[in-house]
């Protein structure tokens, strides 16, 4: 069973990742993580770190604090 944490999270990356017209690999490369990796958070498989969710909000150029207090 996921994690509700992690699906939130993992829907709000996608969001705005399509949101902006990226690809998980064109995201994985702004960000510096692997193109799969992307992919594992949205699909909420991957317990994602503090310095990767830090990562992933510079790359998709949103503040921290609106990938993780997602109101999904």
């Amino acid at each position: 069973m996921k994690k509700a944490i992690l699906v939130k999270f993992g829907k709000k990356v996608r969001e705005e990742r399509s949101k902006q017209g990226l690809s998980q690999e064109a995201l994985a490369a702004k960000a510096g993580v692997h193109r799969t990796y992307i992919g594992m958070i949205e699909r909420a498989e991957k317990n994602i770190t503090l310095l990767n969710i830090e990562k992933i909000s510079k790359a998709l150029n949103v503040q921290l604090d609106d990938l993780v207090n997602s109101k999904q």
